[in-house]
C-alpha cells in the first residue's frame, strides 16, 4: 500500500547498500537506483551521499528515513487490521530461525500450521542467531526463533522451552558406551565444531570455560556451518561434537549416532524474538503461541 519508492529507499537506507537492498527486494539494482532517484527528484533533494563506492545518507535522507519507517509500519498495520476485520487468517509471515531450530524443529510446526491456516505465506530466513535477531531489530522479519540470548534493546525475547546439548559420536567410538562426559575428557579428542557466530558454538563455548576448560584448547579438526555436515563426519568415527538432542533424534533411532549426555549437564533455552513496542497482528500473535506450543512438545520428546 506505501509508496514503492519509499520502500526501495527505506531498505537501501537501512543496508546502507543498493545491492543488499536489491537482494532483499528480489529487484536488480538499477531497478532500485531508479527508484532511488525517482524519490529524490520527488523531494529535490539528494538523500545518499555516494564516495568511493560506498554511500552515507545525507541529513535529508535521514529525516526521510526516519518518516519512512513510521510511514511503512503504519501502512503495514492498517493493512493487516483490515484484513482481520474479514476473519481471514492469511498473507506473509516473515520469520528467521538459527540453524538447529531451521532444520529440525521448525519444519514440522510450519507444516502443522500452513495446514490449519492455508492462507497463510510463510517466508523463513535462516542464519545464526545474532544475524536473525539484528534482522528482527531492524523490522526486516516478523519474528525469530533462536538458541542464544541477546541483550539487544530494541527486541523483547520470549523464553519457550530448554534444550540439551549433548556429546555425539559414532556407535564405535570410545566415548559411545559410557553414561556421561566431562568436559576435560573431551580435550584431545578430534572435535567438528559449529562456525564463529554459531549460537550453539558459544554457548558450548561458555560451558567449556565454567568447567575450567579453554574452548583453544580443544582439538578442533573442523568447522562447519552446516549441522547436517557435522552429523554426517562425526558418523565416520572421525571425532565427537556436541550439538542439540533434537538435532539427532532420528539418528539415535537409527542407532548410527549416539548422545552421551555431559556431566554436568548442558541445558539451553531457545526464544522467540520480535521487534519491541510494534503492533503484532493477529497472524503473528497465533503464530507464536502454536510455536510456543509445539516447541515446548518436540524438545520434550527428544
Amino acid at each position: 500500500m506505501a509508496d514503492r519508492r519509499l520502500q526501495v529507499f527505506y531498505a537501501v537506507a537501512k543496508q546502507l547498500s543498493f545491492t543488499k537492498a536489491a537482494e532483499q527486494l528480489f529487484m536488480t539494482q538499477p531497478a532500485v537506483t531508479f527508484q532511488v532517484k525517482q524519490l529524490e527528484e520527488n523531494f529535490n533533494a539528494r538523500l545518499f551521499e555516494r564516495s568511493h563506492g560506498k554511500i552515507a545518507l545525507t541529513p535529508a535522507g535521514k529525516l526521510v528515513m526516519d518518516y519512512a519507517g513510521k510511514i511503512l509500519g503504519l501502512s503495514e498495520e492498517m493493512e493487516k487490521r483490515v484484513a482481520e476485520l474479514s476473519g481471514a487468517m492469511g498473507g506473509p509471515l516473515l520469520l528467521g530461525a538459527s540453524t538447529t531450530i531451521a532444520e529440525f524443529i521448525l519444519p514440522q510446526i510450519l507444516g502443522e500450521f500452513k495446514a490449519q491456516y492455508s492462507q497463510v505465506r510463510a517466508h523463513l530466513t535462516v542464519a545464526n542467531s545474532e544475524t536473525i535477531v539484528n534482522r528482527v531489530a531492524d523490522h526486516s522479519l516478523d519474528l525469530g526463533l533462536i538458541e542464544s540470548p541477546t541483550n539487544l534493546p530494541t527486541v523483547q525475547i520470549e523464553v519457550v522451552c530448554e534444550d540439551e546439548l549433548v556429546l555425539i559420536c559414532a556407535p564405535g567410538y570410545k566415548f559411545a558406551k559410557l553414561k556421561s562426559v566431562k568436559p576435560q575428557q573431551i580435550v584431545g579428542e578430534p572435535y567438528v565444531s559449529r562456525e564463529v557466530g554459531s549460537g550453539t558454538r558459544d554457548f558450548a563455548d561458555n560451558y567449556l570455560r565454567e568447567c575450567k576448560v579453554a574452548p583453544e584448547d580443544l582439538n578442533i579438526v573442523m568447522e562447519l556451518g552446516s549441522p547436517v555436515a557435522i552429523k554426517g563426519v562425526v558418523e565416520t568415527g572421525l571425532g565427537v561434537s556436541i550439538v542439540s538432542r533434537a538435532m539427532v533424534a532420528k539418528e539415535i533411532k537409527l542407532r548410527v549416532l549416539v548422545a552421551v549426555p555431559l556431566e554436568p549437564r548442558l541445558i539451553r533455552t531457545l526464544s522467540l524474538v520480535y521487534p519491541r513496542e510494534k503492533f503484532r497482528s493477529k497472524l503473528i500473535t497465533t503464530f507464536v503461541e502454536f510455536a510456543a506450543s509445539r516447541m515446548k512438545q518436540i524438545a520434550g520428546a527428544a
